[in-house]
């Protein structure tokens, strides 16, 4: 495992189980029929993480470049490019339909939709209540800009 870890989700065949691993800069993808670990590289600060019902994608928040990556499962590799987000991604969620990613960008209170078919961002943002995500982690944030 790496340092810092920190989202966690389970593929929904519940054979992988992939680890956000912020200081580390990867994901740890965990095979639990074997219990062995392999390491997929971030271009930067992975802090959540959410796997499509079909789990063929995981969605990755990266905290401090304001993006949301995808890995492709079969290949334990990010495809394509970082998709642009709002201030401060940390949370994501994705449909029942793993048609839409739900991105909660916690230091501009917004949320971000990411149409998972085009991974691109929907037009509309939706203004959310204050740190919709915890103030402690915008404040590390910000310090860590200062």
């Amino acid at each position: 495992m790496g340092s810092s870890p920190g989202g966690v989700a389970v593929a929904p065949d519940g054979r992988h189980v992939y680890v956000a691993n912020f200081d580390s800069l990867n994901v740890s993808v965990i095979d639990t029929t074997t219990n062995t670990v392999a390491t997929v590289t971030m271009g930067s600060s992975p802090r959540k993480v959410a796997v499509t019902p079909d789990g063929k994608h995981v969605y990755v928040t990266s905290f401090l470049s304001n993006t949301v990556s995808v890995i492709d499962t079969a290949s334990n590799t990010v495809a394509g490019t970082p998709i642009p987000v709002g201030n401060c991604p940390h949370e994501v969620a994705i449909t029942p339909d793993g048609k839409h990613a739900y991105v909660a960008n916690g230091c501009d209170n917004t949320v971000s939709v990411i149409d998972t078919g085009s991974n691109t961002v929907e037009p509309a943002v939706i203004m959310v209540g204050m740190l919709p995500l915890g103030w402690q982690s915008c404040r590390r944030r910000r310090a860590s800009r200062s």
